[in-house]
């Protein structure tokens, strides 16, 4: 086991991630009201994000799927993209009332490092960097000398794509077959078992202390 790839949202953080993108949806409105409906705009938010999530280009980031296809159709100026750099600084972290610090998550992440692996915050790369950061300092694993943290800014695929976890491999260095991913979500984390990865869900009440012990394990 070279690297181990954490997801956050219902594995390092407590949260529920659909409510988390709900709200977002209704702070980046109110940014966009002078030009767009809010019901129109949340509307278009979602198939843009929709169309990202679906993305199995290998040539275009997240983000700019999402901008690709988020500006013509609501036909605005894709220089109002500083609108949600500003919501992201200003009004995201207001958010975190809507998440809980799992109290074993900083143990997890210290012992993943003691074990002299690289590791990996693999979130759903359909935020850019800065929100996710936040996230992580909600989780209060945030400083952490990660090898990588995936983001809308970097990522070509989403979860559930399969590409998404080849992608990581690639960037760290290292062979699937060599990574851990510990998530929370059958449907989105499950697919790094199908490129050959080793998985632990949590789920059918496996916790993380269950995941601590089996890290422990795999490294003898």
């Amino acid at each position: 086991m070279k690297a181990i790839l954490f997801d956050l949202d219902g594995t390092l953080l407590e949260t529920n991630f659909d409510t988390l993108l709900e709200a977002y949806f209704q702070g980046v409105s109110a940014l966009f009201a002078e030009w767009v409906p809010q019901g129109e705009l949340i509307r278009h938010l979602t198939a843009s994000t929709y169309a990202m999530i679906k993305s199995n280009d290998p040539t275009r980031t997240n983000i700019e799927v999402f901008a690709e296809h988020f500006f013509p159709s609501l036909n605005l100026d894709p220089s109002l993209m500083a609108l949600f750099e500003r919501y992201y600084i200003e009004e995201f972290p207001k958010l975190r009332h809507l998440a809980q610090k799992h109290p074993l998550a900083k143990d997890i992440v210290e012992l993943a490092f003691a074990h002299n692996t690289k590791v990996v915050i693999a979130t759903n790369p359909v935020f850019p960097l800065e929100p996710i950061v936040e996230r992580l300092r909600w989780a209060e694993v945030d400083g952490y000398p990660y090898a990588l943290i995936t983001h809308g800014e970097i990522m070509h695929f989403c979860k559930p794509n399969p590409n998404y976890y080849l992608e990581i491999s690639r960037m760290i260095g290292v062979a699937p077959e060599d990574c851990l991913m510990i998530g929370d979500d059958p449907e989105n984390d499950g697919p790094a078992a199908e490129v050959g990865m080793d998985t632990f869900l949590l789920q059918d009440g496996q916790t993380l202390a269950e995941a601590m012990q089996y890290i422990s394990a795999k490294r003898g």
